[in-house]
This record gives structure tokens, sequence and C-alpha cells, in this order.
């Protein structure tokens, strides 16, 4: 095993089992079906963010629910991921096959295949925390964005008192919400969480030193608890009131994720150079 670091101060190990992780981890689960967590966080992206008519790519866009959420919205949305599966599945519940311009593209977040200042909004829905360099991935999406384009991310809080993302002991797998591992210092923490970060409200700051990005907002947001309301509604009232009300106070530094909202100031211009755009096969 080798240590692998990153660009929010943490040392990742890097396992030679990697390419056989199940994809819950290595990946992490993307949004499949829609539901009322996935509109409150549409909801929460559009206090910040016009997205009619705005060119609006979802990095990391697993199935696409929120490709074509944003596409609703009057948004020319485009999705990007690294697993072809994926993108395949979404392909199909778009009712896509080939295309000029393709909707979804295979690509990673550290090599973005758009040109220079061609999109308005970049999506980051608890993707961040899985890309090999997020630091490079934010230089990207600065790149990408136009000027005053916005990029806004969901990803996973340190303070939360569950790590949702399961945990390796030894070379077992577990997967689960297992409390207070975020809790630990970094370096236990992410020997037991090899496959996902977690961040620090000051982390922000740090990420984006050098790039032309500024904070405009942080915030908290805690889940949807859609299973629980399929279960027990009236109980999943009285969390979501409770969650929801915490968000606005002290008590929001121990929610799920962190909000974060980044705007594109128009200081310095990038070299030409763009990556090439891969379209993936929908058939």
């Amino acid at each position: 095993m080798t240590n692998k670091p990153n660009d929010s101060g943490d040392v990742i190990p890097e396992r030679e089992t990697h390419r056989t992780e199940p994809d819950a981890a290595r990946l992490g689960n993307p949004s499949f079906v829609w539901r009322f967590g996935q509109e409150r966080r549409l909801a929460l992206i559009e206090r910040y963010v016009k997205l009619e008519n705005s060119r609006a790519l979802d990095l990391g866009c697993g199935v696409g629910e929120y490709v074509r959420a944003f596409e609703r919205k009057g948004a020319k949305s485009i999705g990007l991921d690294i697993d072809l599966v994926r993108l395949r599945e979404a392909c199909k519940r778009s009712g896509i096959a080939h295309r000029e311009h393709p909707q979804f593209l295979a690509g990673a977040g550290e090599t973005l295949p758009f040109k220079n200042e061609s999109l308005d909004v970049v999506v980051l829905n608890e993707v961040i925390e899985h890309v090999d360099n997020d630091q490079a991935t934010l230089s990207e999406v600065s790149r990408t964005l136009r000027d005053n384009g916005h990029c806004v991310i969901f990803a996973p809080n340190k303070l939360y008192p569950f790590e949702t993302h399961g945990i390796y002991l030894g070379k077992r797998y577990i997967f689960g919400n297992i409390p207070l591992i975020n809790w630990l210092p970094r370096s236990l923490r992410n020997r037991l969480v090899p496959h996902a970060r977690v961040y620090k409200q000051s982390d922000w700051s740090r990420l984006i030193k050098g790039i032309d990005l500024e904070i405009i907002h942080h915030g908290y947001v805690f889940a949807g608890y859609d299973n629980i309301a399929a279960r027990w509604p009236r109980l999943a009232q009285i969390v979501r009131a409770i969650s929801y009300w915490a968000e606005g106070n002290y008590l929001g530094r121990f929610g799920l994720s962190h909000f974060v909202i980044l705007r594109r100031h128009p200081v310095r211009k990038h070299s030409s150079q763009t990556q090439e755009v891969r379209e993936t096969d929908c058939t």
C-alpha cells in the first residue's frame, strides 16, 4: 500500500485493491431516483444560481437525475462521469442514442472536456470527495466557467457524526453509516476511509487558493430522510423539521454535508488549451 497526498491536507492511503472496490466505495452512490431530498437540494441551488438558459454541467452525474432536473428548469444540461455503465444508464433513462453534441460524456474532473469559459454552472453533488485531486478539479472548473459563473458543491462534513461511505477494516469493506469515524484524527480516519475525503469549513479557502474562484456562500445541509419517510411519514416530518431548523443555527455545523457556492471572478485569462471531448456509447 502506498500513500497518495491530496490538496485538502490529507494523505489518502492508496489500496492495491482499488480497482476491485465496490462502486459505492470507489465512486459513491448516485441518485438513482428523484425524491424529496433531491428536490430540496435543487431548490437550494436555485436560491443562488440561475439555471434557466444556462449551460450547466453535473460533474459526476451518475445516472443523470440532476441533469434531467436542470433541463426541466430550462438549462442546457450536460452530465459527465467516469463510469461508463452509469453513463449508459443515464442515456437510457433520458431516451438518448447518439447525438452530434451528446448530453452525457465520459471524463474526469481533473481534465474537463470543455473549452475555456464555456459553462455557466458546474455542480458537484457529493462528488469532490471521490476525485483523484480535488484542487486540480476546482482549477478545471474555474477554467471552464464563464466570468461570474458558479460552482455548486455538496460535500461530506467532518463534524457529521456518521461516516456514510463505509469503512475498511484491513481488506474487509463494511458499508453503512458508521458512527464517530469522522471525529477521529484525520490520519486515522483516512486509513479507515481511504476511498472518500471529508472536509472542514477551513478546507474550502485552502482549496481555491491561487484559483479564480471566490466563496459567496457556505452552509450545511442535513439529509432528506426519504427512507424514513417511506416507512414512518410522521417521524420523517418531525426529523426534517428539527434538522432543517438546525441548518439555520450553530447546530448546522453537524450537518450531513457542506453546501458551498463558488463564483468565478474575471481576474486572469486561462490558456487556450482544451481537453478532447469523449462521447460515451449510449447504445
